[in-house]
């Protein structure tokens, strides 16, 4: 409980900074912590109290954050744990929702920098978070049998490039969303 606590201020801190870097300029968080009976997971009731706005005091975040917000901490509080733990692997499965433009491109950059010291397998729809990738898979739903089946193949290059711009553009990519494809990548 006291290591729990000890950390509280350093985390918040590192949270804020990296959500001011990710387009949240007057983010202002505070972990509260309540004593409760001894369990299996310790003797503290933990939560997480979250303002996104100047001059509003943090609440509860399942009470104040938008989509984009919570993605975004969520997103923060896995970066921070990434350096701080020996995991090898993380899985961030849309972890970019509610989020687009210049903060996706922000949140594909944080994402790459974590990819140097852990294998990082993303979940997105994004093309900014997509074109950071190294590698790049297509998950497709195969249904001409009887029953549906979901597929996975790792997309080559002209593939790749071709994928993106369908994020881009739709079905149908145009030549212009082929070469913002290209150079997102």
């Amino acid at each position: 409980s006291a290591a729990r606590k000890k950390s509280f201020d350093p985390l918040t801190k590192e949270l804020v900074k990296l959500l001011k870097e990710l387009g949240i300029p007057d983010a202002n968080l505070k972990i509260d912590q309540e004593n409760i009976e001894p369990a299996v997971h310790g003797a503290d009731a933990i939560e997480i109290l979250f303002s996104a706005n100047k001059g509003i005091s943090p609440k509860p975040l399942a009470m104040v954050a938008s989509g984009g917000e919570f993605s975004r901490l969520m997103f923060c509080i896995k970066y921070v744990m990434a350096a701080k733990t020996a995991m090898p692997t993380l899985v961030l499965d849309e972890i970019d929702t509610g989020v687009s433009g210049e903060i996706a491109i922000r949140l594909g950059e944080l994402m790459k920098s974590m990819a140097a010291h852990h294998q990082l397998i993303t979940i997105t729809h994004l093309p900014q978070i997509a074109a950071r990738g190294e590698a790049h898979y297509f998950v497709f739903k195969d249904s001409s049998s009887k029953k549906t089946i979901s597929n996975i193949r790792q997309l080559k290059d002209k593939e790749r490039v071709e994928e993106i711009a369908k994020m881009i553009g739709g079905e149908n990519p145009s030549k212009a969303a082929l070469k913002n494809a290209e150079e997102l990548i």
